[in-house]
């Protein structure tokens, strides 16, 4: 039987409609601005936002509507967490590491360079790891909801093959974050550069080199003729997982049943997104190849020495900073425990219908 029809059938409707009434404005509607740090050029990742919002609507049965902004609108790509701390936006859809200079221990919330592949990284979130990521940013105010990943992405673009790691000195490369300081230990100069002026720095000389994301982004640069030598496999983001962070305070004000509302739609944002990458990303590569991209791995002697230099600056900042220690240690940690598995099951039976595919 209904509750409404219980009641009623028990002589208690008056009551209940007195007792209903608190419950109902406890549930009024909750209006938010997110400001999104993905233009619409990157559109399965500008998506995630269209997917939190109407996934939060939907869950709350209207309770949370959510109004998406792109970058630009409230603020721009990289400073979408200080608007969200600042009271400028409610939430932002964004990569925690894009606040690596503020706060290096989130390079581990996004992930990290030699580190786990989507699916050990959302586990290792799950089990714990969010919560170490939520303990770094108490201290600014906000909380964090994985939101979507785009999976392991490609190794960049380049102008000239890579043959050794020798390769990488004097190398003028687009990367971001921590991967810059680690391509720095094998004489490389990373640069940061917007996605409007990699084509033409790759044109004119200006960079030998740029790693964007994955192959249904990297399509839409057009780099197959300019930098032909792509490159895999995408050693410094085995895993890019976004987040939904919230300012902490519009949090606590939420009902339990808004927040678990929020919680379930950052999980169908999050498995929307990553299953948009992996569809959209094997036809795109082979579109890329017709169009002129050559596919290459990185030899093995530039991948064990950009893994050296990787440990070398994990050591480095962890010695300097104990917030990135601990959530380096538990990361990684949970990353060798999740490849004792691999090796196990998932490693094994990916490499014999690899073989099986090559025979056609």
């Amino acid at each position: 039987m209904k509750r409404r029809q219980f009641l009623k059938a028990a002589g208690l409707a008056a009551p209940a409609a007195v007792v209903a009434a608190p419950a109902i404005a406890q549930g009024a509607a909750v209006k938010w601005k997110l400001t999104s740090a993905f233009p619409a050029s990157l559109d399965l990742l500008a998506g995630g936002a269209t997917s939190f919002a109407d996934a939060a609507r939907e869950a709350s049965g209207g309770r949370v509507d959510i109004e998406a902004h792109p970058p630009g609108e409230i603020a721009g790509a990289v400073d979408a967490l200080d608007a969200v701390k600042d009271g400028k936006a409610d939430c932002a859809l964004t990569a925690l590491s894009y606040w690596w200079g503020v706060e290096p221990a989130l390079v581990f919330a996004t992930g990290a360079p030699f580190g786990m592949n989507s699916r050990e990284h959302a586990a290792w979130l799950d089990r714990g790891g969010n919560d170490l990521v939520d303990e770094v940013l108490s201290g600014h105010n906000l909380v964090a909801l994985l939101a979507g990943n785009t999976g392991c992405q490609m190794g960049g673009w380049f102008r000239n093959d890579v043959k050794s790691a020798a390769d990488f000195t004097g190398m003028k490369i687009r990367v971001a974050g921590i991967a810059g300081r680690i391509l720095q230990k094998l004489g490389a100069v990373p640069t940061a550069m917007s996605r409007d002026g990699i084509a033409a720095a790759l044109k004119s000389g200006a960079l030998d080199a740029a790693a964007w994301v994955s192959p249904a982004d990297d399509e839409k640069l057009e780099l197959a003729k300019t930098a032909p030598n792509y490159f895999y496999p995408g050693w410094h983001q085995p895993s890019m997982a976004v987040h939904v962070a919230v300012n902490a305070d519009k949090w606590k004000a939420l009902s339990n049943a808004d927040r678990a509302a929020l919680r379930q739609a950052a999980a169908v944002a999050n498995a929307s997104m990553l299953a948009a990458y992996d569809t959209m990303n094997p036809p795109a590569v082979r579109r890329l190849v017709e169009a002129g991209a050559r596919l290459k791995p990185f030899p093995n002697d530039a991948m064990e020495a950009l893994w050296k230099a990787a440990g070398e600056v994990y050591q480095e900042i962890g010695d300097e900073n104990p917030a990135f220690k601990r959530l380096h240690d538990s990361y990684m940690n949970a990353r060798n425990e999740q490849y004792l598995w691999w090796q196990v099951a998932e490693y094994p039976f990916d490499n014999f219908i690899i073989r099986q595919r090559a025979k056609g």
